[in-house]
């Protein structure tokens, strides 16, 4: 059997709608040809994508590595046919909430200065890997990520910790804040992408509350509306100021890696020009 476009838009279809009827719909075909298509697929891959046994549909775990590597080829492929992409190839660049920073506009001038030839497109994708496992963009800076095999990384910086509250919190009048002054707080915690975990605190002295959020505009609106705190980096307060939140440094806690990461093997040919230059940056900026 030959796989084609469409057995991967058939699994993405199902992946993304968590639903065959959606999915089936959505492609405009019947339910029954879109489980035939499903199942072909499956076993030419002699390996099960979908558990069909819950209620729910739900991906097995080949399923989820098999979707980032569909949605890779998918995208490659729709970027190639691009009649757009034949005039003027864009370095796409992902991030999931600060880009680089404080960095972030002179590192834009800096290429539109040095590489007018190649657009740099920054994409915010509120994703673990900010849309690079996906194929959705060239390369990703990221924070804290552990990448599996298949990636290359480029150390960048490291970004000291700070604290985020309401302007209205004690906390606020303190120059600097400890892991210990937030123990008796509640503590917003972005699951998908975040930086912080409970593992941050000694386990003697951890927070007793958390709230879960799926994304940075949630993460910032809990803690504006004191319903938490929130601990991120040195790179947020000039990205996403708000005039309800505070941020001061935390002491006590331990720096997050940036780095930025592309896939391994033949990539955008502007690559090596956007890691220097991002060091170039760097390296001025720290005259």
């Amino acid at each position: 059997m030959t796989i084609e476009l469409r057995h991967l838009r058939a699994f993405l279809a199902i992946a993304e709608e968590g639903n065959v009827t959606r999915a089936a719909a959505r492609l405009h075909v019947s339910q029954p040809a879109l489980s035939r298509t499903l199942r072909r697929l499956e076993d030419h891959l002699g390996t099960r994508l979908v558990d069909r046994s819950t209620h729910h549909l739900e991906l097995t775990p080949e399923g989820h590595t098999f979707r980032d590597k569909a949605a890779a080829a998918l995208t490659a492929f729709e970027n190639a046919v691009d009649p757009a992409g034949l005039r003027r190839w864009p370095l796409r660049v992902g991030h999931n909430w600060a880009a680089l920073g404080d960095h972030t506009v002179p590192l834009l001038r800096r290429w539109d200065e040095t590489r007018p030839d190649v657009p740099l497109e920054l994409l915010r994708i509120d994703e673990h890997t900010a849309g690079l496992a996906q194929g959705r963009v060239d390369a990703a800076l990221l924070r804290g990520t552990v990448l599996p095999p298949g990636f290359r990384t480029e150390p960048l910086l490291r970004e000291e910790r700070v604290v985020v509250m309401p302007a209205d919190n004690p906390l606020a009048s303190q120059p600097r804040v400890t892991l210990v002054d937030l123990a008796p707080h509640p503590i917003a915690l972005n699951t998908v992408f975040g930086t912080t975990t409970l593992d941050l605190w000694p386990p003697s002295a951890r927070p007793t509350a958390t709230i879960e959020v799926a994304n940075t505009d949630e993460w910032l609106l809990a803690i504006a509306a004191g319903r938490a705190l929130g601990v991120t980096t040195s790179a947020t307060p000039s990205n996403h100021a708000h005039p309800a939140l505070v941020y001061r440094p935390l002491a006590d806690a331990p720096p997050v890696p940036v780095v930025l990461a592309w896939r391994d093997g033949d990539g955008h040919p502007a690559l090596p020009d956007l890691v220097a230059l991002t060091h170039a940056v760097l390296a001025s900026a720290a005259r």
